[in-house]
């Protein structure tokens, strides 16, 4: 009894921080998107009414709310696919052999991932300026025209993702680095004495051996482009024609500017069961794929 009592004591801090700070507040939200919390519920409690799954229901029949959905789905699609591709790329890159200065490019390209959001988003606001952006200035120079980048809807979300892989990419090639690394050189000598090219170690060796790391790689990545939001505030505050419109940006206009805060509640749950689903639907797809 004693030596079980003393792992309780042990972890009590932890477990009532946790709960204080997440459990806490994640029940309270669950309660409150079952409600029309709003801003005269926040004024007088005695307006706060039940409303059950309503929120819900009418979140379903929001064409805003579709809208925000499916431009983070188009941001998840596009987006995950190529910073997974520039982080494995810079990774191999900064673990080849040939590679020199190695310390020196890991601090460069881990340095967007530390730096502040606000500064990022002022910088590329810059570079995709109409008039005197870097981007746009490059065109110019080999006869083509300036584009409005920010300001089209065809354009405006392919330039939050290029914003949001330069920004994330380091942290996941960071990760894929260490995989990387612990992949015995054995492998890829005998690899070699067997007649492999560059693209068979890559296939046969390689993507194997970092296969575990790069499915927590891609779910964590995932994850967190689903949670969009400070790009588009800052760059585009949703438009043009809510065409960066995501569905965080929707639940904090919902909770703060029109203080619907028991539909805000409800966008975050309905969020949370989609990347819960599509997370579990990944993880299965990725097992099928070890056992064949």
């Amino acid at each position: 009894m004693m030596r079980n009592s003393a792992g309780w004591w042990f972890v009590a801090p932890a477990l009532i921080v946790l709960t204080m700070f997440f459990f806490l507040p994640v029940l309270s939200a669950l309660a409150m998107s079952l409600t029309d919390f709003d801003l005269y519920a926040l004024a007088n409690f005695d307006n706060l009414r039940f409303v059950g799954f309503a929120n819900y229901g009418r979140l379903l029949t929001e064409p805003l709310f579709w809208k925000a959905l499916g431009n983070t789905v188009y941001f998840v699609v596009l987006g995950v696919p190529l910073s997974i591709a520039v982080s494995l790329g810079a990774a191999m890159l900064v673990n080849s052999k040939l590679a020199r200065f190695r310390g020196f490019f890991r601090t460069v390209y881990f340095a967007p991932v530390v730096t502040t959001m606000v500064a990022v988003a002022v910088v590329w606001r810059y570079i995709f300026h109409t008039r005197y952006g870097f981007l746009n200035y490059g065109l110019n120079l080999v006869g083509l025209p300036s584009v409005d980048w920010l300001g089209q809807p065809a354009t405006a979300m392919p330039s939050i993702v290029i914003l949001a892989i330069w920004k994330n990419f380091g942290y996941n090639m960071i990760i894929l680095l260490a995989a990387l690394q612990s992949i015995p050189d054995d492998l890829y000598e005998a690899a070699r004495i067997d007649g492999a090219g560059s693209w068979q170690l890559f296939r046969h060796v390689t993507l194997p051996g970092i296969a575990p790391v790069l499915t927590l790689v891609t779910i964590l990545t995932m994850v967190g482009y689903f949670q969009l939001f400070a790009e588009p505030y800052v760059m585009t505050e949703g438009g043009p024609l809510q065409s960066t419109l995501s569905v965080l940006y929707f639940m904090y206009e919902e909770g703060f500017k029109w203080w619907s805060l028991g539909r805000a509640s409800a966008v975050a749950f309905l969020l949370f069961v989609l990347m819960f689903a599509i997370t579990l639907v990944q993880l299965r797809i990725t097992r099928r794929g070890a056992m064949a």
